[in-house]
C-alpha cells in the first residue's frame, strides 16, 4: 500500500503485513512525524448464488426404449492453425517513490535513512573548468610579474639579477683614490657625498671611455644608492686622463661602503 505523510507530504510503498488491519502508528522518516495510519481496505468475497433445488423424480411404470446403438465416432477435423500475433507493447508504468519505511515511536527501533533527509547528491566537478581557471590564473600571475621585472628590474638577490659592473676596458684604468671620497652631513642636515678620480688611457691605441657606475652599500652589502657618471671626454689618446669629479645630496644615512667601475653595456 501507499502511504503519505500529513505533515510534509512524502508518500511511501510499504507492505500491508507492516501496518496490519487494525492500523498501526509510524512516523516519518524524513521529518519524524508520528500519525496513526490505518489498515487496508479488505474487500470480502461475495456470497455465493443459492443452488436451485433438483428436480423431483416421478415413477414411471412404461417400460423404458432399448438404448440406440453407439455411432461411429468419425474423425474430427484439425483444427486450422490461429495466426501467431506479437504480444501487444504496453509502456511500463512509473513506478511509485520508494523511501525509507516507516517506523514505531520507539526510538531504539529508527535506524535512520541516509537519503531520506539529506539533500541530493553534489553534481560532479568538470576537470577542464578546473584546468581552465588554473590556466587563467597563471598567466595573470606571469604578466604582473614580466610586468614588475620590466618596470623595477630584478632584485639584488635574483639568480639572474642585472650585472652591476660591466667587465674590465682594455687600455683604461679607472683609480678614484680613498683620500678623495667625502662623506658628511651639510649644516641643514643634508647627506652630502663627493668622489674625485680619473680615468687614463695606458695603451698605445685611442679608446672610447664608458659611463662609469658609482655604487653606495650599507652594512649588510645591500645596494642603498648608485648613480652613473659620464666622462667629460669619451676619447683619449695613447697616456691621455681625464679627472672625473662628482658629488650628490640625497644619499641615504645607511651608505657605509663606495664601490666602482664600468657601467654595463
Amino acid at each position: 500500500m501507499i502511504i503519505a505523510c500529513p505533515a510534509c507530504a512524502t508518500r511511501y510503498v510499504v507492505p500491508d503485513s507492516a501496518i496490519g488491519i487494525d492500523g498501526r502508528t509510524v512516523r516519518c522518516a524524513k521529518c519524524r512525524h508520528s500519525w496513526f495510519q490505518s489498515g487496508p481496505d479488505i474487500e470480502l468475497p461475495a456470497a455465493p448464488a443459492p443452488v436451485p433445488p433438483a428436480p423431483a423424480v416421478v415413477a414411471d411404470d412404461s417400460p423404458m426404449p432399448p438404448p440406440a446403438a453407439p455411432r461411429a465416432a468419425e474423425p474430427a477435423p484439425p483444427p486450422a492453425a490461429a495466426p501467431i500475433d506479437p504480444p501487444p507493447v504496453t509502456a511500463a508504468a512509473p513506478r511509485e517513490p520508494v523511501a525509507a519505511p516507516f517506523y514505531d515511536d520507539d526510538e531504539s527501533a529508527y535506524s535512520g535513512s541516509t537519503f531520506a533527509h539529506e539533500p541530493p547528491f553534489r553534481p560532479r566537478r568538470n576537470p577542464l573548468k578546473l584546468y581552465t581557471l588554473g590556466a587563467a590564473a597563471f598567466a595573470v600571475i606571469a604578466l604582473t610579474a614580466i610586468g614588475a621585472v620590466a618596470w623595477y628590474g630584478l632584485p639584488d638577490w635574483a639568480p639572474l639579477a642585472r650585472q652591476t659592473f660591466a667587465g674590465p676596458q682594455p687600455d683604461l684604468a679607472l683609480d678614484f683614490p680613498h683620500n678623495r671620497m667625502d662623506r658628511r652631513t651639510l649644516p641643514n642636515g643634508t647627506e652630502f657625498f663627493g668622489i674625485s678620480g680619473k680615468v687614463t688611457n695606458v695603451g698605445t691605441q685611442r679608446r672610447t671611455v664608458p659611463t662609469i657606475r658609482i655604487v653606495l652599500r650599507d652594512k649588510q652589502n645591500r645596494i642603498v644608492y648608485q648613480f652613473d657618471v659620464a666622462p667629460p671626454k669619451r676619447q683619449l689618446a695613447p697616456g691621455e686622463s681625464v679627472t672625473i669629479n662628482e658629488a650628490r645630496t640625497d644619499v641615504p644615512r645607511t651608505a657605509d661602503a663606495v664601490e666602482y667601475g664600468w657601467m654595463p653595456g
